[in-house]
């Protein structure tokens, strides 16, 4: 994402947006706390603090850049709106998330809330078991 990316989304371009931006899009782990990223800034030197990180992601997820996640009910994850719909799972042991995207599974969904009556304007679902290495 770019500078005119951020006055696009309504959003004033400053330092700490650019940086928390440029964390979002480069680390290897999609899902984060407003503290890895708080912990990313402290290691490379930056000085920004802990309450603008939680205000910028704040901020950015009212202009639709970024997703609030809940997934352990404690923690908020936050991951980069990237346009496309995906699914997690989450693993209840470690805290790892994994991404998912499962054609029958969005059909069933689909499928289940015509039959109830429901026109689907957005859903997210969520599983939670054992990863691999935590088994």
């Amino acid at each position: 994402m770019t500078s005119e990316d951020l006055r696009r989304a309504g959003l004033k371009v400053t330092l700490p947006r650019l940086k928390i931006m440029k964390i979002l899009e480069n680390t290897e782990e999609k899902h984060l706390r407003a503290e890895d990223v708080y912990k990313i800034l402290l290691a490379a030197g930056e000085e920004v603090g802990l309450a603008t990180v939680y205000r910028v992601l704040t901020q950015f997820e009212a202009a639709g850049i970024v997703r609030r996640h809940h997934f352990d009910g404690n923690h908020a994850l936050f991951e980069l709106e990237r346009g496309h719909h995906h699914d997690h799972v989450l693993c209840v042991h470690c805290g790892t998330v994994e991404e998912f995207m499962n054609e029958e599974i969005e059909s069933l969904q689909q499928t289940v809330a015509e039959k109830l009556g429901y026109q689907l304007t957005d859903h997210s679902m969520t599983l939670y078991g054992l990863c691999a290495k935590c088994r």
